[in-house]
């Protein structure tokens, strides 16, 4: 049986947002979130947390990590790579511990959103392949890096890729997928990173996931809270019927109206979870007329889960709410 390490690097020096590694996360260190993360794991053998903070290794311990050792100031600054630490820690186990495992899996603790079955994944990868060096996750790149530039002092341009003759003139629809790391998981050998001194060695092979959960600022650690919470339940949604669930009827004939059946599915999932879904409406704040009967009868029809529906919404060109979450976000999230 082979021996698969996690080892979860948690430096107490962040710029951006401030002790991000141990910041509260819907009441919980995120540090803890990625240790829960490998202990769950089938794959993993042993969870060691490298980091230069005692205040963080007590957290870590507390969910479950070992901490062997502090990781030495030197390689614990803004420009430490993760070579240089991930060395310490094998050349710790191995000299103090006598531990040497076949196979290391990075979890970064800016992660707290990922599934345990991707941890499994790869690493079941790399076992059944003697050839891979590496196993890291990527996403599909938003922007396509075929329409990119780099720019001299003189501010001549230069095609960031030029592997397809002026790709940046071509539609996006006709150029190759392009893909980026997302900093997840990776998936590395131990011998690739104690003789080959690198994280990756050269036969690399990719994971593709579409989301990406990394948290590097606030608006992306506010980002990662709303989706814990909406994960975990018990959170009360309000949705609007027509242009969010139903399309939009100018001419406020809502017999006609047709459903958006992305956001039906959203909302029916958000429902599953354990969430109180609440529709609301001004249907017949201009025409006087009872759309009750009509509107409960599309919403059976068009499947939607709910446990109250409210009418008597005022009607209105704009409407501002302190606790707005934007469709798109749902949308993200759930596709």
């Amino acid at each position: 049986m082979s021996e698969v390490l996690a080892i979860i690097p948690a430096r107490s020096g962040s710029k951006t947002v401030k002790h991000k590694n141990i910041r509260l996360l819907n009441g919980k260190p995120m540090l803890a979130y990625s240790i829960e993360h490998a202990l769950a794991s089938k794959s993993i053998n042993r969870v060691v947390v490298s980091t230069d903070s005692e205040e963080y290794a007590e957290i870590a311990r507390q969910y479950g990590a070992e901490v062997p050792f502090l990781r030495p100031m030197e390689i614990s600054g803004d420009h430490s790579l993760d070579i240089e630490v991930f060395q310490h820690a094998l050349n710790y186990l191995k000299d103090q511990v006598h531990y040497t495992p076949d196979v290391v899996v990075q979890l970064r603790p800016t992660y707290p959103i990922r599934n345990v079955l991707d941890i499994d994944a790869m690493v079941d990868i790399i076992l059944s392949d003697e050839k891979l060096d590496s196993v890291r996750c990527v996403s599909p790149a938003r922007e396509l890096a075929y329409k990119m530039w780099r720019m001299d002092d003189q501010n001549i341009l230069t095609p960031l890729l030029s592997d397809i003759p002026e790709a940046y003139n071509m539609p996006r629809q006709q150029l190759p997928t392009v893909y980026y790391q997302n900093a997840c998981i990776d998936v590395v050998r131990t011998k690739v990173i104690t003789e080959l001194n690198s994280m990756t060695g050269n036969n690399i092979k990719g994971y593709v996931m579409q989301h990406n959960f990394d948290i590097d600022t606030e608006q992306e650690f506010l980002r990662a809270e709303q989706y814990i919470r909406i994960l975990d339940g018990n959170q009360r949604f309000v949705f609007d019927i027509d242009g969010v669930i139903a399309q939009y009827r100018g001419d406020l004939d809502y017999t006609k109206a047709e459903p958006n059946q992305q956001t039906i599915k959203i909302i029916n999932k958000l429902y599953d979870m354990g969430n109180e879904i609440v529709l609301f409406t001004a249907r017949g704040y201009v025409t006087k007329y009872d759309w009750g009967e009509v509107t409960k009868a599309q919403m059976d029809k068009w499947g939607v889960k709910y446990h109250e529906l409210i009418f008597g919404k005022p009607n209105a060109d704009y409407y501002i709410d302190d606790k707005m979450l934007d469709i798109d976000f749902l949308h993200w999230i759930f596709n």
